[in-house]
C-alpha cells in the first residue's frame, strides 16, 4: 500500500519530469514543493515508490522516472483536472462553429485538439453503419455525366461523378432521383446496399443501362460510408518527442499512417466510470504501441452511436491538461454535430 505522501512524492515526480524532462531527486523535491519533511523523508518515500515498482532510476543518478505502473496510479487518483482557460473554451467554440458541414467539423476538431495538447490528435468518424439515408439527389452535368450524391442522417454527404451509356434529359434525372429514394430512402446503409440492386429493373429498356451504372456508383458510395475511419492530426509531433521513445519512433509513425491498428485500438479500449479511456504503456502493448499512451473520450455524432476522439503520445504526457482539453473537445464536438443535424 503507497501511503497518502508517498502518493503525493509520485505525484510531484510525475509533474516534474513531464515538465522538465529530467529526473527528479529528493533534494529538489524538499526544494520546490511543501512537504514540511527532510530530503532523507522523501529519499525513503522514494524508496518505497521504487519497491512499488512506481518510479525507477533510469541511469546511476539519484534522480527517478515514473514508470507505467507509476503514470497509471497518478491518473487514476488524478483529482484535479487543470480546467481549460476562458481563452481556451472561446477559441474551441469560435473554431468549431464557423464549420461548415461534418467533414469541416472533423477536420477541425482534430486539428484544434492537436495544437491544445500538442500531441498525435485522432477523431473517428461517427459510425456509420448505424446511419440511414436520408436522400440521394442526381444532377446532370453533361449529356453523358451526372452526379451522384447521397446524404446520411449522420450528416454526411458522398458524392460521385459518373459517365453513363447514353444521352440524358431532365425526365430521367427525374425519374433516377424518384426511383432511387423510394427504394432506399430512410433505410440504414447495410439495407440500402441491397436494395439498390433491383432498381435499374424498373426501368424501360432504353434507360435501364443508365440506371444500373448509377446503382453501382450509388452502392460503391454507400460501402464507403460504411467503412470506419479516422481523422489523424500533428503526427509531426512525435518527431519532437522523439527522445521520450527510447528505442525507434517508426512502429509508431506506421501505426499512425496505417488506421486499422488505431481502429482495432478505439474499439477495444474500455472507458472509465468517468466516460474516460487512458491506455498507458505497456497495457498498448500488444497494438505494438507499447511506448506510447491514448487519452480518449466519447461524442456523439448525429443519429449515430458514440464515437471516439483522443490523442496519442509519449508516456510523458501532461495528462491532466490532455484529459481536460480532450474532454472539452468532445462535448463542443457533440454539440456542434447536434446542431448540424437540426440545420441539415
Amino acid at each position: 500500500m503507497v501511503s497518502e505522501r508517498s502518493l503525493e512524492v509520485l505525484r510531484v515526480i510525475v509533474q516534474d519530469y513531464v515538465a522538465s524532462r529530467e529526473p527528479v531527486g529528493s533534494k529538489s523535491i524538499a526544494e520546490r514543493h511543501s512537504f514540511g519533511v527532510s530530503a532523507a523523508t522523501i529519499r525513503n518515500d522514494m524508496a518505497l515508490l521504487e519497491e512499488e515498482e512506481l518510479i525507477t532510476a533510469p541511469h546511476t543518478s539519484s534522480g527517478r522516472v515514473p514508470t507505467d505502473k507509476g503514470y497509471r496510479l497518478f491518473v487514476d487518483h488524478l483529482s484535479e483536472v487543470r480546467p481549460l482557460t476562458p481563452a481556451q473554451r472561446h477559441a474551441i467554440e469560435a473554431f468549431l462553429d464557423s464549420s461548415v458541414d461534418v467533414d469541416d467539423v472533423l477536420a477541425r476538431t482534430v486539428r484544434l485538439l492537436s495544437q491544445l495538447t500538442r500531441q498525435v490528435a485522432l477523431v473517428q468518424y461517427p459510425l456509420r453503419s448505424q446511419a440511414r439515408v436520408r436522400h440521394i439527389e442526381v444532377v446532370a452535368l453533361a449529356p453523358r455525366k451526372l452526379m451522384t450524391v447521397i446524404i446520411t442522417d449522420a450528416g454526411h454527404v458522398e458524392q460521385r461523378i459518373v459517365d453513363v451509356p447514353s444521352d440524358i434529359d431532365d425526365a430521367l434525372i427525374g425519374e433516377l432521383r424518384q426511383r432511387f429514394n423510394e427504394a432506399v430512402g430512410g433505410k440504414g446503409l447495410v439495407e440500402a446496399a441491397g436494395d439498390l440492386d433491383g432498381v435499374p429493373e424498373r426501368f424501360p429498356a432504353e434507360s435501364a443501362a443508365t440506371a444500373s451504372v448509377v446503382a453501382v456508383t450509388l452502392k460503391e458510395q454507400v460501402s464507403a460510408n460504411r467503412q470506419e475511419k479516422l481523422l489523424i492530426a500533428g503526427a509531426a509531433n512525435l518527431v519532437r518527442t522523439e527522445d521520450d521513445f527510447h528505442g525507434s519512433i517508426l512502429p509508431v509513425l506506421e501505426a499512425v499512417e496505417e488506421q486499422v491498428v488505431l481502429l482495432r485500438l478505439f474499439s477495444e479500449l474500455e472507458a472509465d466510470q468517468r466516460g474516460l479511456v487512458v491506455s498507458i504503456g505497456r497495457e498498448n502493448e500488444s497494438f505494438g504501441l507499447g511506448e506510447t499512451s491514448i487519452l480518449a473520450s466519447g461524442y456523439t455524432g448525429i443519429g449515430s452511436a458514440i464515437s471516439r476522439l483522443g490523442v496519442l503520445g509519449p508516456t510523458r504526457m501532461d495528462y491532466s491538461n490532455n484529459i481536460s482539453a480532450v474532454r472539452a473537445v468532445a462535448r463542443y464536438l457533440s454539440r456542434t454535430l447536434g446542431e448540424t443535424g437540426s440545420a441539415s
